[in-house]
């Protein structure tokens, strides 16, 4: 009967109890009016949702398609929920068979632009891919774009991955995921605070974020607008003590203005599974190091390279000449020619020495630079 993210109802509730509070806004005994904040016509419109309330048909309603309803104080609940203070969920409606508890401890929310693009796309399946393959629990909110891939990633890695809508666990919403609705279901979790047959709303959607970023560690956004609701994940996220990280996109796309907004604050930069796992994961949990190829010259000595480097592009040159531009003595110069001669480097052209011709035609593959 309490809409998602009611405060006020919140308050009441950690100060009355579920049953105390049910009992003011449903007997005319004078002891809803007491309760702070409360005005007639609040007490009117929760009055009219309590009337509507069916407990028992929406708990049948939920066991129908293999669902449960966890609340505050049972094994199941995500304590990390607590965060929330108030605006905490009053229970939350779970459909499929894993542990919510167990597998929201590791989990990292990946949320974006429903009309992403092939890049946006791309960079959110692998992300869930790399994150399940690494152990890690995907949420997101089943939407087209973005978060749809996200899920898919998952699940084409063999990995876990949970939903968390806007509206009950038993509404294939959007209609066009129904089908990865009910993979969701029998592969991972679909999660909800409203009952079962309930319908989303715009407001619903924003505040069904808070619940993603509150589940997880930490959140990825790729690809959003200024105007995006996975902006309000992100910084919910943030305000939690949680990690808020984007993915960069090209400074010419609007899809991802609001990324980059996001990483120009208190936003940290993510390319890949690794650096997530970075950022989220437990200490040693690192990313592999990242550096360029090895070229052939990184394994030349300061002198040799510098000998080598003293070579023109083209033509030969006398070895007291390539000493001195070197700065090394003719004979230590010499000496240096044979070891690149040997590594295939230089070739001997008369008195003169002289970069090895390329195969490939490229005139640094010898030199060894980039």
């Amino acid at each position: 009967m309490l809409e998602p993210g009611d405060e006020r109802a919140g308050r009441w509730l950690r100060r009355t109890g579920p049953i105390e509070l049910m009992r003011r806004l449903t007997v005319e005994d004078g002891s809803a009016e007491r309760l702070p904040g409360m005005t007639a016509a609040r007490l009117g419109g929760y009055r009219l949702r309590a009337a509507a309330v069916e407990p028992g048909r929406d708990l049948a309603a939920v066991a129908a398609v293999g669902g449960r309803f966890v609340c505050p104080g049972d094994r199941e609940w995500p304590s990390q929920l607590d965060d929330l203070g108030d605006a905490r969920p009053v229970g939350l409606w779970v459909r499929g068979r894993p542990d919510l508890r167990l597998w929201s401890l590791r989990s990292v929310a990946v949320v974006g632009a429903r009309a992403c693009t092939p890049y946006g796309a791309h960079m959110a399946a692998t992300l869930g891919s790399g994150l399940a393959e690494r152990g890690w629990v995907v949420v997101s909110g089943a939407a087209f774009g973005v978060d749809g891939a996200a899920h898919r990633g998952a699940l084409a890695a063999g990995g876990a991955t949970t939903a968390v809508l806007a509206c009950g666990v038993d509404v294939p919403y959007p209609r066009g995921h129904a089908e990865l609705l009910g993979r969701l279901a029998q592969q991972g979790l679909i999660v909800a605070e409203l009952p079962p047959s309930s319908h989303p709303t715009r407001s619903r959607f924003v505040l069904r974020n808070r619940v993603i970023a509150a589940l997880t560690r930490g959140t990825v956004v790729v690809e959003a607008e200024y105007r995006s609701g996975s902006l309000v994940t992100a910084r919910q996220a943030q305000r939690l003590g949680r990690f808020a990280m984007g993915v960069p996109g090209p400074a010419t796309s609007g899809l991802s203005a609001g990324v980059h907004e996001l990483l120009r604050g208190e936003g940290v930069l993510v390319t890949d599974a690794d650096e997530v796992v970075e950022l989220v994961g437990d200490i040693g949990e690192l990313p592999p190091v990242r550096r360029g190829p090895v070229l052939p010259r990184d394994h030349l000595d300061a002198v040799t390279a510098r000998v080598l480097d003293a070579l023109p592009y083209h033509g030969a040159t006398h070895p007291r000449d390539l000493a001195r531009t070197a700065g090394t003595s003719a004979d230590e110069t010499l000496g240096r020619l044979y070891e690149l001669h040997s590594l295939g480097f230089v070739e001997r052209e008369g008195d003169g020495w002289r970069l090895t011709l390329p195969s490939a035609g490229n005139d640094d593959a010898r030199r060894g630079g980039t």
